[in-house]
């Protein structure tokens, strides 16, 4: 199905996979694994650069980070990366990359270290962290961080064995009827969803235009005001609104409109709602004194949360793609700086960029239940027929590691969401959050 977000409508686009095999100081070797999407038009929306070259920028942070890890010295899994990460900007940069284009490569390779060293210790990934194997301390240049105790915060993390699925609605998706169907037995619109699902949770995707986002909001909640039960909701601007008053404006005709009462009231936050170019030199507090405001695109930088703590944002999101252990220096400022002011106002939310199931989706799952979050955005399930296009020995190996998150339906091994939740209790095995592995000889190679 297209899945239409921000400045594109995808209808494919390929997964990237990493192995990296490690060695210890007393000779033990594992191999560990990674993989994750490469989405156009996410981390780089220049309309001058076509959906192919936006691909190939993200393989090439790829290999320029390959190399470079290749070429370093021994150091912990956390040092290999913040050791990488000022050079890879800088060498991103003259490349044409931006920032979160850049860090892409590093991401990806960071998990699989991560993996391989979770495997050479035989510990779970929830183990490693807890424990702090991977060596993450405050960077030297984040001097907000510099007196944190990282050890007694990182112990402190407890995974959840469930957690609820945030469902999307993208721009695209039929709220409750679809002029051509599939007609493959899986939901395709938003009622559809909830009745199969379950859902409770939501993400709305808005689309820049404030009268035209208002009448499909109208749409969708009358869709979800048909449950009794509560729900609960955010809305995600993708970056569509030029400035933080569009963006206000957007928030005060869905307040005023008496149908949205429902959906208002249960909107928890609004997800980079400003245009990367702006979202980070304007004051959002305007908007932030009616709904927490979050970013996602902007965060780009290690420095860039606290940039937006001064604008009046109040939260980050977790993506693997970003950098898991970004997502951990950030849920340390999140917890810092909520003990300063005494109160809860700080948080992260998990959201995704069409993970598929396997390895990619795991992993995050694995990391934003370690962050305590209780509900994060799955969509890759909807819009991709689960494992349909992987070898049916490999989609087997995953049902069979993973029966609480999989089932087999409709011919292929897929996401298992019961009442709007997903069982995540085996993602705490050895290995980072995975007892199976991908067929390595069913894919495409990459030098």
């Amino acid at each position: 199905m297209p899945f239409r977000f921000g400045v594109v409508t995808l209808t494919s686009a390929p997964q990237a996979f990493v192995r990296a095999r490690i060695a210890l100081e007393d000779g033990k070797e594992a191999a560990g694994a990674a993989a994750e999407m490469l989405v156009p038009k996410w981390f780089d929306k220049d309309p001058a650069l076509s959906n192919e070259q936006n691909i190939d920028q993200l393989r090439a942070s790829l290999a320029l980070a390959r190399d470079a890890y290749l070429a370093a010295g021994e150091n912990t899994a956390f040092g290999h990366s913040i050791d990488n990460y000022g050079p890879q900007i800088a060498i991103g940069a003259t490349q044409g990359m931006n920032s979160l284009t850049a860090c892409y490569g590093p991401a990806l390779i960071d998990r699989a270290l991560l993996d391989a060293l979770c495997r050479a210790l035989g510990v779970s990934f929830y183990e490693a962290i807890r424990s702090n194997l991977p060596g993450i301390t405050a960077p030297g240049w984040q001097a907000d961080l510099t007196a944190f105790d990282m050890d007694d915060f990182l112990s402190q993390l407890s995974p959840s064995k469930t957690i609820a699925a945030r469902h999307t609605v993208g721009l695209l998706d039929p709220v409750t009827a679809v002029e051509k169907k599939l007609d493959d037995g899986l939901p395709e619109t938003l009622a559809e969803a909830v009745a199969r699902y379950g859902h409770r949770w939501f993400k709305l995707k808005v689309g820049g235009d404030a009268k035209a986002d208002v009448e499909r909001l109208l749409a969708i909640a009358a869709v979800l005001d048909r449950n009794k039960e509560p729900y609960q909701a955010t809305l995600d601007g993708n970056e569509q609104y030029a400035n933080a008053a569009g963006a206000l404006e957007l928030w005060q005709r869905i307040r005023s409109e008496p149908r949205l009462a429902r959906l208002a009231s249960s909107i928890a936050f609004i997800e980079q709602p400003v245009n990367r170019q702006h979202a980070l030199s304007a004051d959002v507090s305007a908007l932030a004194e009616e709904k927490p405001v979050i970013i996602d695109e902007s965060d780009d930088s290690l420095e860039a949360f606290p940039r937006a703590r001064r604008l009046g944002y109040t939260g980050v999101s977790s993506k693997t793609c970003k950098g898991l252990y970004k997502s951990l220096l950030n849920a340390a400022r999140c917890r810092l700086w909520n003990r300063e002011e005494g109160a809860v106002r700080y948080f992260m939310s998990g959201e995704d960029l069409t993970l598929q199931a396997g390895l990619a989706l795991q992993q995050d799952l694995a990391l934003v239940s370690l962050l305590g979050l209780t509900h994060v955005e799955r969509n890759g399930h909807h819009y991709v027929d689960g494992m349909a296009a992987l070898p049916s020995t490999e989609q087997a190996a995953f049902l069979e590691a993973h029966p609480d998150l999989y089932e087999r339906s409709h011919g292929a091994v897929r996401l298992k969401i019961r009442d709007g939740d997903l069982q995540i209790g085996s993602l705490g095995c050895p290995g980072f959050a995975s007892a199976a592995m991908p067929d390595w000889e069913a894919m495409r190679r990459t030098q």
